[in-house]
């Protein structure tokens, strides 16, 4: 199916995370649809992912920006506007599950919220006069720790409870003028951020495996590339009547009866 991505400007943040991370993926399936991958993030990496996608022909622009810094965000947005003078999409990916917890400072909570939630703000409020005008619309990536709790991560959860706010809010916010704005909700998935925390652990083989088996849908983590390619389905034309939707893309985890897990993924 053609999703009719090519040329789209699409602004992605959190996208220079490590290979095989969610932002990661997201800007590699961009390209492969045709898209025109837009990174905004601190992390210098994206300087080599934008210059790999140029090798091969490929238009992409990386701008190293502090999400949590409106005036870092404001200049981010100038630049890409600069340069291709519309914004098609964005892709709110920043999330650090942090575990700022009740034992926390109120600034390393405010710091948490700043990050996981405020930078969505400040990249739809920047974007937005460019949105309205293509007709664009915001997509966030939350998290099943908004509707589960996990412990021990109040900042995360608060923030990403946050998250599901805002996305049905623009929903209503912005249909005047036909922009629309959903959300993908995850539970598990193997990045390589999971895989350093495993790492931590005394087991972390076991630890994996009492996860996957904690996931009704086939006893496994969801794949970044599951995760991406519903994201680009959900910012294309083809889901055009789409709108103040949570999209859960996490194997059954959130709804599923735990009954499940006993009968299929012993």
């Amino acid at each position: 199916m053609d999703l009719r991505l090519k040329n789209k400007i699409v602004v992605v943040s959190g996208s220079a995370g490590k290979e095989g991370s969610i932002g990661e993926t997201i800007i590699n399936r961009l390209a492969d649809e045709g898209a025109i991958p837009v990174l905004i993030d601190r992390n210098e990496r994206g300087d080599r992912y934008a210059a790999a996608f140029q090798q091969k022909g490929i238009d992409a622009l990386f701008v190293k920006t502090d999400v949590t810094d409106p005036v870092e965000m404001e200049n981010a947005i100038k630049i890409i506007a600069e340069k291709y003078g519309r914004i098609d999409a964005v892709i709110n990916n920043v999330g650090v599950n942090d575990g700022v917890g009740l034992e926390a400072t109120y600034e390393e909570f405010m710091d948490s919220l700043k990050l996981n939630v405020a930078s969505y703000f400040l990249l739809v409020k920047y974007a937005l006069p460019f949105l309205k005008e293509s007709k664009g619309n915001i997509l966030n990536i939350g998290s099943k720790v908004a509707l589960t709790g996990q412990g021990g991560t109040s900042g995360y959860a608060a923030a990403k409870g946050g998250v599901l706010g805002l996305t049905r809010e623009w929903a209503v916010d912005l249909v005047q003028f036909g922009i629309r704005s959903n959300a993908i909700i995850i539970a598990e998935s193997f990045t390589p951020a999971y895989d350093d925390w495993l790492k931590t652990m005394p087991d972390g083989e076991a630890v994996l495996k009492k996860i996957n088996k904690s996931i009704p849908f086939e006893g496994r983590m969801t794949k970044t590339e599951e995760i991406a390619d519903t994201v680009l389905f959900i910012i294309s034309d083809r889901s055009s009547h789409t709108t103040g939707q949570f999209v859960f893309v996490d194997g059954g985890y959130v709804h599923l009866d735990r009954a499940l897990i006993n009968d299929v993924n012993l």
